[in-house]
Formats: C-alpha cells, structure tokens, sequence
C-alpha cells in the first residue's frame, strides 16, 4: 500500500486564510494617538452605558480602538473588570471596527453590573453606528471638494 493511499497521510493544500485583525493589532496606546484622535474626532457620542470618539486617521492603518476608564469610576480592580468585559466583547467582534478610524470608548460605571450579552448588544450598536457615520463621511468628502472646485 502506498504512502499517498492512506487519506490521512495525503498532503492538501492549506485552506485560505481569511485576513483577520487581532485585537492587540488594533489598539490605541500611546498618549500622542489619543491626543489626535480626541482633536480630530469633534464631539462625543453618547449611549446607555458609555460615551465614545470617532476620529478619521491622517494615514489609515486599519481599525484602531482605544479605551480609556479613569479614576473616577472606581478602584483598580473595578476599572480592570471593565476594561476586561470590553476588551472580550471587541475581541470577538474585531471585524465590525471601522476601517480607517480610531474608537475611543469611554465606559460609565454601570459597565461593572450589566449583564454581559447587553453590554455585547450596546458595543454592536455603537460599532454599527461608527461605521454608518465613516460611511457617511467618505460619501460626502468628495461631494464637498467638487462643489468647492466648480465654485472657484
């Protein structure tokens, strides 16, 4: 019997890979980017739970997200609980970022008791809402610079 008989020993080809971005890829972590980002972004959104910044990149890199729980929300081990719940919500739904932007979120303290499938429906929400207004801002960028031509 041969070699290449046996299925478990016949060689395929690798399955294509379907490109997919890790969450510690997409990251904000230095000062300078958060400084960028919240200049660029404008206004702050608000929901339930949370209020969050969408900030076009100058040089788009990807999808970026970066999450900032300050002191005032409550001790150590209660800002690391929230960064924790959200980091595992947007590690399983890294696709759904928005390409060319920087997310900022800014959790409330209610973040610590929501029910975990909730806070995953209001992080979906925010995400599809992000990537509605990126859509929205790439229709209307060229729209603005051919009316500013023919204007001249």
């Amino acid at each position: 019997m041969s070699i290449s008989s046996k299925p478990e020993l016949q060689i395929l080809a690798p399955a294509p890979r379907k490109v997919r971005q890790s969450l510690a890829a997409a990251r904000l972590r230095k000062h300078a980017d958060f400084q960028r980002a919240y200049a660029a972004a404008g206004r702050k959104r608000r929901s339930a739970s949370m209020s969050w910044f969408l900030a076009p990149q100058d040089e788009p890199s990807g999808s970026r997200v970066g999450l900032t729980v300050g002191k005032v929300i409550g001790k150590a081990h209660e800002r690391n609980r929230i960064k924790r719940r959200l980091r595992d919500i947007l590690r399983r739904h890294v696709e759904l970022l928005p390409i060319g932007c920087d997310l900022i979120l800014h959790p409330h303290r209610t973040v610590l008791t929501i029910e975990f499938t909730k806070l995953e429906a209001e992080i979906l929400r925010i995400l599809q809402q992000a990537n509605a207004e990126q859509a929205r801002a790439n229709l209307t960028v060229p729209r603005r610079s051919r009316n500013a031509e023919s204007v001249s």
